[in-house]
């Protein structure tokens, strides 16, 4: 597919979300009620509180790079540990019945605390501050991935690891050859629902104790009972969902291309 056909495509699907706003608009207008500002009126608010400086710097100012720079890169931080240590973790428990009957119940455990309810756990162990937050993002979402790496690994065919012993390939080959390949689909399914979970406890983490981040601009807003700030902030929040989300499919097609072209030729 082209250039002008891929733009047409995406500027056709963006029509719902043309109406959703109009109707927003009309409705917010109408009611006149003050939690529920007209998105005009949030726009305004974004480019108020972020969008003050020349095209030179896309219109950010120092508060705008400081908070989104500071929240992107706690949770950018916690999401990439999460994934290592949750892909390790996962395919040596997938790859070892024994362990796993000792560990899942642990996993199974562990995954059922609602993260938010450790907050102070965290605070006390870490203090105030990017360890704390980063920390509460790593224990939230490492079990979608833990998991899923897990299954996937143990879903290997077996035929495959059978025919690799036959020709001789050491267990550090087979692991990257075939253990890892077969088990990324699931594994790229563990990350992409973490991210969105990180997104979360990002801002939960930051509405305790911080002094930077969307968070904390989040909770400055409320407290000052600005409620177009507020909604500015949830509005950066629903678009850099969307950015890292987009983002990050972009690279799964990428990577897993070969495993879309394997189910269309079964």
């Amino acid at each position: 597919m082209g250039v002008v056909p891929r733009v047409l495509r995406a500027v056709g699907s963006l029509w719902l979300v043309a109406v959703v706003l109009v109707l927003w608009e009309l409705v917010a207008r109408n009611a006149e009620l003050l939690a529920f500002p007209p998105p005009t009126e949030i726009v305004e608010s974004m480019k108020r509180l972020w969008l003050t400086e020349p095209a030179a710097r896309l219109w950010l100012n120092d508060a705008a790079l400081s908070n989104f720079s500071a929240s992107v890169s706690r949770l950018l931080i916690g999401w990439v540990l999460a994934g290592v240590v949750g892909v390790v973790v996962g395919v040596a428990l997938g790859r070892s019945p024994l362990l796993f009957r000792f560990v899942d119940p642990l996993v199974q455990f562990a995954r059922a605390i609602p993260p938010p309810m450790l907050l102070a756990f965290f605070m006390a162990l870490f203090g105030i501050g990017p360890r704390m937050q980063i920390s509460l993002i790593v224990f939230g979402i490492i079990w979608p991935i833990l998991i899923n790496a897990c299954e996937g690994a143990r879903q290997v065919d077996r035929q495959h690891l059978d025919t690799a012993r036959v020709f001789g390939l050491s267990g550090r080959e087979r692991l990257f050859r075939i253990i890892l390949p077969s088990a990324m689909p699931k594994i790229f399914a563990g990350l992409r629902v973490s991210l969105s979970l990180a997104l979360i406890l990002m801002v939960i983490s930051e509405l305790v104790g911080s002094t930077d981040g969307i968070g904390f601009q989040l909770l400055d807003a409320q407290r000052s009972f600005d409620m177009t700030g507020v909604w500015a902030g949830i509005v950066l929040l629903g678009v850099l969902g969307y950015v890292l989300n987009s983002g990050f499919l972009a690279v799964e097609r990428r990577v897993l291309s070969w495993h879309r072209s394997a189910k269309q030729t079964t």
